[in-house]
């Protein structure tokens, strides 16, 4: 494995839990040092960003991107874990037509509060909500903000809709077909989901873990997308001979030593590489230094050594 490892794109298949896509892949690859970014539903399908090796250090990153998904929802049933593998609560008759349902739906995009499902992986107290809800146990959730991008939903049956929707990290799909349905007033479960896109990171480029158990340890090498795919959004910067050892240490390293001629912003995030590649994040600063205001760009996150 390279160095400094990068990011494995998993089209995960039903059945399978994101924790069982980084214990096979641990095996597979070899080492311990690998982690999801954003967990999928058993009974989801789709993409699981995989971080391998350094790369786990750019999770924080790629878990507050928006993610974009498509499934299906069934109107008339509630369930306790608000999609239908669960336990039937109740069960109505479906009164509304297919524009009652899109202006429904309308009605969810933009910023809205929603409460976490007692079904899954938020730890409240030290203790993932879900290992209580199997317990028969339900404690207070708080609602949080999150935000519905676009919501596109049509007609399949009079209780069946298929959508697309494109979030921002913390939405609960499984909640947000719940909502709809309770404003509907007939209840509604999710019925299939698929995770199409997360970041930057989409369908076209995953495999199932079939398709790399089955490839040959130089595929699965190149299968790594280097991790600064995730920050090329970000400008670029090259560290080279005291400026990048001051780097390095943890010591900011002012800009005007660098000759860079453009206008910064406080908190700015930088890709930073040296000779070898891509090194680090960093982070503009600015320092009154002797009644002069200077910028600086000091480490953020080191990725090599």
């Amino acid at each position: 494995m390279t160095q400094s490892g990068g990011i494995i794109i998993v089209n995960k298949e039903r059945s399978y839990t994101s924790f069982d896509v980084v214990a096979k892949l641990r095996r597979i690859y070899g080492t311990r040092q690998i982690g999801h970014t954003g967990t999928l539903d058993p009974d989801a399908t789709g993409v699981l960003a995989v971080l391998v090796g350094r790369a786990v250090k750019a999770s924080e990153y790629i878990v507050s991107d928006k993610k974009r998904y498509s499934g299906t929802v069934r109107f008339g049933i509630t369930t306790d874990t608000q999609d239908t593998s669960g336990k039937v609560l109740s069960r109505h008759d479906v009164a509304v037509g297919e524009e009652d349902v899109k202006r429904c739906a309308e009605k969810f995009v933009g910023k809205i509060m929603q409460t976490p499902p007692m079904f899954s992986a938020l730890k409240i107290d030290g203790q993932k909500l879900c290992d209580l809800a199997r317990k028969g146990k339900s404690v207070e959730r708080a609602a949080r903000e999150v935000e519905i991008y676009s919501l596109d939903i049509s007609k399949i049956t009079n209780e069946e809709y298929k959508f697309c929707t494109e979030v921002s990290k913390g939405t609960y799909i499984r909640t947000l077909c719940a909502d709809m349905g309770k404003m509907l007033g007939c209840g509604g479960a999710m019925s299939s989901l698929c995770r199409e896109k997360s970041g930057p990171f989409s369908l076209e480029c995953a495999k199932t873990l079939s398709q790399i158990e089955e490839m040959s340890e130089e595929e699965r090498e190149k299968l790594l997308i280097p991790v600064d795919k995730v920050f090329e959004n970000y400008a670029a910067l090259t560290l080279r001979g005291r400026e990048l050892e001051l780097f390095k240490n943890g010591s900011p390293v002012s800009f005007e030593r660098l000759n860079a001629e453009r206008e910064f912003t406080a908190g700015e995030l930088y890709r930073v590489y040296d000779a070898d590649g891509f090194l680090a994040l960093g982070k503009t600063l600015f320092d009154d230094y002797c009644g002069k205001e200077t910028a600086s760009i000091k480490c953020e996150k080191l990725f090599r050594i």
